[in-house]
């Protein structure tokens, strides 16, 4: 995206695909201090029912704010990520993310968006994010952002 004047409701985001190979699944929870063994030891893991190590939903999160500023810029600031978890995406699958712009009022745009794997829908998130005045530092404390709920 160029500008927020080049935004319309229904636009369709770039397509962002992660291979979530063991070390991936791994070095991600630990990066988020989830020490869960769920996250890190297959065998356990498969003692307490999974198929396999799966993503944690720290990582989760984070991939799809970088998958929405991807698309938004560095001028974006996310006010509001409301995320639900479905299926797991266990080591050695590939999640991919897509999203729709589902509404835009002056800087503050509302996307829906979904990440699926090979069992289905693992990540479904409604997004809203603001975008500053020019010139602005974007504070939100400050009131350069008017939504500055995070939840």
């Amino acid at each position: 995206m160029t500008s927020t004047t080049d935004i319309t409701v229904g636009e369709i985001l770039p397509q962002l695909s992660i291979y979530g190979d063991p070390t991936f699944v791994v070095s991600a929870a630990l990066a988020t201090r989830d020490f869960q063994d769920v996250h890190h030891d297959r065998d356990l893991a498969q003692k307490r029912g999974s198929k396999d190590i799966f993503v944690n939903i720290l990582t989760d999160t984070g991939l799809v704010q970088r998958f929405v500023t991807d698309w938004a810029g560095p001028r974006a600031v996310l006010t509001s990520i409301k995320l639900r978890l479905g299926v797991p995406w266990y080591a050695y699958d590939t999640l991919t993310l897509s999203g729709t712009v589902t509404s835009y009022d002056e800087d503050l745009v509302s996307l829906a968006v979904v990440g699926k794997n090979s069992l289905g829908d693992h990540i479904t998130a409604q997004v809203t994010l603001a975008f500053p005045a020019s010139g602005s530092n974007g504070d939100i404390e400050n009131g350069d952002i008017e939504n500055g709920d995070i939840e």
